[in-house]
C-alpha cells in the first residue's frame, strides 16, 4: 500500500529523504502519499496548496484530478477560485453561514453572483487552452 502511495503520488524517489530535506510541493505529494497508504474512500484536504510555488500547485491538483478520476473522493478547501474553477468538477461557495452556490463550474462561474458573495467586482473569462470558465478580479 505504501509503495503504491508514493508512486501515485510521484513521491518513490523522495522515499529516503526525510520530510524536511523536501520542497513544499514535494512536502505536500509526501502528505497526501501517507494519506492515500490508508487506503480512503474519501480524501479531505484543507488549502493542500497553501504556500506552493505556482510550478507546485498545479502538479498537486493534477495528483488530486487523477485520483478523482481513479475514483477517490476528493473533497478540497481552496480559497484560490481560478484553481478550483480550473480542476475542480463541483464548486460550492459558502458565504454567511449558508451555500451560495453549488455546481458545475460551468454552471455556477457567473460574474454577477461571485461579484455578490465575494464582495469585490469579479469577471469570468474563458481560458483558450482549456476552454473552462477562469474567476478573477476585475
Amino acid at each position: 500500500m505504501v509503495e503504491d502511495a508514493l508512486r501515485t503520488t510521484d513521491c518513490w524517489a523522495l522515499r529516503t529523504r526525510s520530510l524536511n530535506a523536501l520542497s513544499g510541493g514535494e512536502r505536500q505529494r509526501a502528505w497526501i502519499a501517507l494519506a492515500l497508504a490508508q487506503e480512503p474512500r474519501v480524501l479531505l484536504l484543507d488549502e493542500p496548496t497553501t504556500f506552493l510555488d505556482l510550478r507546485h500547485q498545479p502538479e498537486v491538483m493534477e495528483t488530486l484530478s487523477a485520483l478523482g478520476a481513479e475514483g477517490l473522493s476528493v473533497v478540497c478547501v481552496l480559497h484560490d477560485l481560478a484553481l478550483a474553477a480550473r480542476y475542480a468538477g463541483r464548486l460550492v461557495g459558502i458565504a454567511d453561514g449558508g451555500i451560495a452556490f453549488d455546481g458545475p463550474p460551468a454552471e455556477v462561474l457567473e460574474a454577477g453572483r461571485l461579484s455578490d458573495v465575494f464582495g469585490v467586482p469579479m469577471d469570468v473569462l474563458t481560458d483558450p487552452a482549456t476552454g473552462r470558465l477562469v474567476p478573477v478580479l476585475r
